[in-house]
């Protein structure tokens, strides 16, 4: 109910002050996205005859999620208010993640058919959603179907798998050829290429050419790496091990944060990846409460400059150091406090574009507590983290705020108005994010409130005039009774 009725009063909001979402009026750019992170294994097992020695107690081995079982349940990610669906690698593998891909030109078998994936990719599309493939080429299997006639095309890995070589003309042509043929039967929206800091730059851009020739394709990368032609965005350098350090536990160092909010801009954010261990082993090490971590850092990750991947689970705290630990089978039975906090700051996010794409100002970042401003030219909002031990308080000039505003905060409900000597005093509790929507004063109504005046009076007066008339008419019966009698 919370969320819901947190939603209904964003939309409200924004409304009254004319802001017209962008997604009502066009597709989402890629700086538009919210992507959710997700392997299909890991998802949701709907069909049984695709269930090859599955084991869904062994967390190392296939446990049996597929196309059909996503396609069923593809509105617990919507309804978080995500906009698009990274669904992990889909092709023949040795591995429930995978990675050791076999054949680029086939399914796998655990998880569908070709005819049950382009239902997924069109059910997603209807969903109002995208969708994003990864495609492995530095872990491939040793028994990849191309080491038969081109062993040439390889280069064997310390684990025994094998790195396909990018910068081989031959294997960038065959590479390409395949993947065309992929995207134009398919149409999926983009494509994420793991590994991708050890990928030839040349294929990375041959490779985006020649899928955005096709049709509109994201390329994306996996790793935290430097800006490179080809990718339309990259995981940005140091913003897992900024996050995590500054909301693993309270009274933390957050000046990092405001360093990597300088470059994050329409380049991917993330917490914590599927390549390792989740951000709740470090609250766990930490003797923290996940809940109260997740909400914090989920504020941080919904309303800075970048485009947020939310891997899975987060929304339950999923906890696990090592890539299988970390990759449990989805729970979509969780508690819905943190489901609750993350739909209500992606509809704020998608209904706001200064959340989006606006310019950020950091306002204050001491002492454990980060307030900034995201702004356009239409519409401002004030984030408030308080991560220390202490509740904080802030006196926000009118040089930041303007003259006559307030500042209406959404989930703890403040309002904090412009006081005599011009300035906002933002006072916050301890452990505590706020996201403050900066609108004008609100006015008595003068005409408003005479025109209550009036009805009052009215129906006072219609009381009054019934209650006589009633009296009237019981003192005219007793009357003619007494008349009767004589």
């Amino acid at each position: 109910m919370k969320a819901k009725w947190i939603s209904s009063m964003i939309t409200a909001v924004l409304l009254l002050t004319i802001v017209q979402p962008a997604y009502a009026e066009k597709e989402y750019e890629l700086k538009d996205e919210l992507i959710y992170d997700v392997l299909v294994d890991r998802y949701f097992n709907k069909k049984i005859d695709n269930d090859y020695e599955v084991n869904a107690l062994d967390p190392t081995t296939f446990n049996g999620g597929d196309f059909d079982g996503m396609s069923s349940e593809l509105l617990f990610v919507k309804d978080m208010g995500f906009t698009a669906l990274s669904i992990g690698s889909v092709f023949s593998t040795e591995t429930y993640d995978g990675k050791k891909v076999l054949d680029y030109t086939q399914f796998e078998r655990h998880f569908g058919t070709k005819e049950e994936f382009q239902t997924l990719v069109e059910e997603i599309h209807e969903q109002d959603m995208k969708v994003i493939v990864d495609i492995p080429t530095q872990q491939v299997s040793a028994n990849h179907i191309w080491t038969v006639e081109n062993p040439q095309w390889f280069t064997e890995n310390e684990d025994g798998s094998l790195a396909l070589d990018t910068a081989n003309s031959e294997v960038q042509k065959a590479f390409i050829t395949t993947f065309t043929e992929f995207n134009e039967t398919y149409q999926v929206d983009g494509f994420r290429l793991q590994d991708a800091d050890k990928v030839n730059p040349q294929f990375v851009r041959d490779f985006s050419k020649a899928m955005k020739d096709i049709r509109p394709s994201y390329i994306l990368s996996d790793r935290e790496m430097e800006e490179t032609a080809g990718f339309d965005a990259v995981v940005i350098p140091g913003v897992e091990e900024a996050l995590r350090a500054a909301y693993k536990n309270f009274d933390q160092d957050l000046t990092g944060i405001k360093s990597i909010m300088k470059q994050s801009e329409n380049q991917l954010i993330q917490v914590d990846s599927l390549l390792g261990s989740r951000f709740t082993s470090d609250i766990v090490d930490e003797k923290g409460f996940p809940p109260t971590r997740w909400k914090l850092l989920l504020t941080q990750l919904l309303t800075m400059p970048g485009i947020p991947v939310i891997q899975y689970g987060s929304e339950s705290a999923m906890n696990g150091v090592t890539p299988s630990e970390s990759h449990q089978i989805l729970d979509m039975a969780v508690d819905k406090e943190l489901v609750d906090h993350i739909t209500n700051l992606t509809s704020l996010r998608n209904s706001s574009e200064a959340l989006r794409t606006g310019k950020v100002e950091v306002l204050h970042d001491e002492d454990g507590w980060l307030v900034y401003k995201r702004s356009n030219d239409d519409e401002a909002w004030v984030i408030a983290i308080n991560n220390s031990s202490s509740t904080k308080t802030l006196n926000l000039s009118a040089d930041v705020i303007g003259e006559n505003q307030e500042l209406r905060g959404l989930f703890e409900s403040d309002i904090v108005r412009q006081e005599d000597g011009g300035d906002y005093r933002v006072t916050q509790d301890r452990e505590i994010a706020e996201v403050f929507h900066v609108t004008e004063e609100t006015k008595l109504n003068t005409a408003y409130i005479a025109t209550l005046a009036i009805m009052y009076i009215v129906f006072m007066l219609f009381l009054w005039f019934v209650w006589r008339k009633g009296k009237q008419r019981k003192a005219d019966a007793a009357k003619q009774k007494t008349t009767e009698r004589k």
